[in-house]
């Protein structure tokens, strides 16, 4: 680069910011809120592609549609960062300068509050603001001795709710046929405000992740869904397939963070299961979901029966769905009229499956038990069935029509109800710290925090859940 080139003034002018933030101390997150990383220099810019420049790169810049702003900073981590500031980042800056408050924000600029969060949560990631922690952490013994940092604290909190009990399918395995009454309009607005008001005094984003039976069939469906986003909070879909009309009025309202639906094997096993025609229609449906750009995923029930048809299934799968996963059944409800997976070939089930799955980027790794696999191969851990291991009371609850809360929805872990008890006291409460910290078997394993097993399956084995680890674990005793 030589000093007589037309954009030579703009790249000195960011050289010398990257070195005012390389003498800056590392940014440490404040005690309140969301703040301005100290070290951060912002300059106006011409050109395009500087930092690409001044990083070494063989790039030439090139003049700017429109005026652009460049920025340098030192990231927490030590790091220094030099880049151009997209327009997401650029409204985080603003909305934190100008002291705005989110929602009135995402109001003024004509979008929903999730929009105006997912870019301050994006200028968090990227260094450019700071926020103080989680307050959602795993303790002793919940996170057993040598739990990796990463998976001690989550940033994320979820409400699987089921709305209500009606369901178009009359499915093999449900585990909760009881007749209970959907939620009103009126409890149902009260739990987003308690679901929004608990997420802010944790210092986590909330989702709601909507469900029955088929949350669709709720009368009030629309009007909670709306509510939701418009509280800021993420969104998700746990249902069954839907018309394109239905389906397009879901997108007017907000854009779901995925639309799940269930398949339990190739057609004739799935339709014995879930109903005639149900293959069918749910294979139409996910190329409905790719067509208009919703983050699709499938959820297999595992059972003894369809153990060998999961992976041609998932294969089957690939390029129609984002992700495929598989929760082992549990003999709960009608699902235990059926049988579960054999213990003594889950492990060389597993085994295929996640070799399967470092071929087909589609195929997630959701089971516990995964992790201690890659353990032994010397493989890479991860997060696990909610991205903490067993995420039961810890950054997962369920919700039933009339308010009850459980820990888990697969099997009975109640802790009260919302109604009577606000969600904060029913979180903090002594039947929630148990489920947390799981079963005393797993508390010393090395495994803890990314693991702890089933309970759900432990529960449906007769086992108890507090004391007495996952039937399906092969340790013969916990990884010190």
């Amino acid at each position: 680069m030589t000093g007589d080139q037309p954009y030579q003034a703009d790249a000195d002018r960011l050289a010398r910011a990257r070195d005012l933030a390389q003498a800056a101390e590392a940014p440490a997150p404040g005690a309140d809120g969301y703040g301005l990383n100290p070290s951060l220099v912002v300059e106006p810019v011409a050109w395009s592609g500087l930092p690409a420049l001044l990083a070494g790169e063989e790039n030439e810049p090139r003049p700017g549609e429109e005026p652009l702003l460049a920025a340098a900073w030192k990231t927490p981590a030590g790091g220094v960062e030099l880049a151009e500031l997209s327009q997401a980042e650029l409204l985080a800056l603003k909305v934190v300068a100008e002291e705005m408050d989110p929602a009135e924000a995402a109001r003024q600029g004509g979008v929903l509050p999730g929009v105006v969060l997912d870019a301050l949560d994006q200028a968090v990631e990227r260094g450019l603001l700071l926020r103080p922690p989680s307050l959602l952490t795993r303790t002793a013994p919940q996170a057993g001795p040598h739990a990796p940092p990463e998976f001690l604290a989550s940033d994320w909190f979820t409400l699987q709710w089921h709305i209500t009990q009606s369901c178009d399918l009359s499915c093999r395995h449900c585990y909760d046929r009881s007749d209970r009454p959907p939620v009103s309009l009126e409890q149902g607005l009260e739990v987003i405000e308690q679901m929004a008001a608990f997420c802010g005094q944790r210092r986590v984003r909330g989702q709601i992740s909507f469900t029955g039976g088929n949350p669709l069939l709720h009368p009030d469906f629309s009007a909670l869904y709306q509510a939701a986003a418009q509280k800021g909070l993420a969104v998700a879909l746990l249902a069954n397939p839907c018309g394109r009309d239905q389906l397009e009025h879901i997108l007017a309202m907000a854009q779901p963070t995925f639309f799940q639906v269930s398949l339990e094997g190739l057609e004739a096993h799935n339709d014995y299961i879930r109903g005639p025609g149900h293959y069918q229609r749910t294979m139409k449906f996910l190329d409905l979901l790719q067509e208009l750009g919703v983050y699709s995923m499938v959820m297999l029930t595992l059972s003894r029966d369809n153990q060998d048809q999961v992976i041609p299934l998932a294969r089957r799968l690939e390029g129609k769905v984002d992700q495929f996963n598989f929760n082992r059944l549990t003999l709960v409800g009608q699902g235990a009229s059926l049988t579960m997976a054999g213990e003594n070939s889950f492990r060389d089930f597993l085994q295929e499956y996640a070799a399967e799955a470092g071929r087909h980027p589609h195929m997630f790794l959701k089971d516990n038990l995964l992790n201690l696999l890659a353990h032994e191969q010397g493989g890479e851990l991860f997060g696990g069935c909610t991205g903490y291991g067993c995420g039961a009371a810890f950054n997962f609850l369920a919700v039933l029509p009339e308010g009850e809360v459980h820990a888990c929805r697969k099997f009975p872990s109640p802790l009260g109800n919302l109604f009577d008890t606000p969600l904060a006291e029913l979180y903090d409460g002594e039947s929630a710290r148990r489920y947390r910290a799981g079963p005393a078997a797993c508390g010393s394993c090395r495994l803890r925090a990314v693991c702890g097993g089933c309970l759900a399956v432990a529960h449906g084995a007769g086992l108890d859940v507090f004391a007495e680890r996952d039937p399906f674990c092969w340790l013969e005793a916990p990884l010190a």
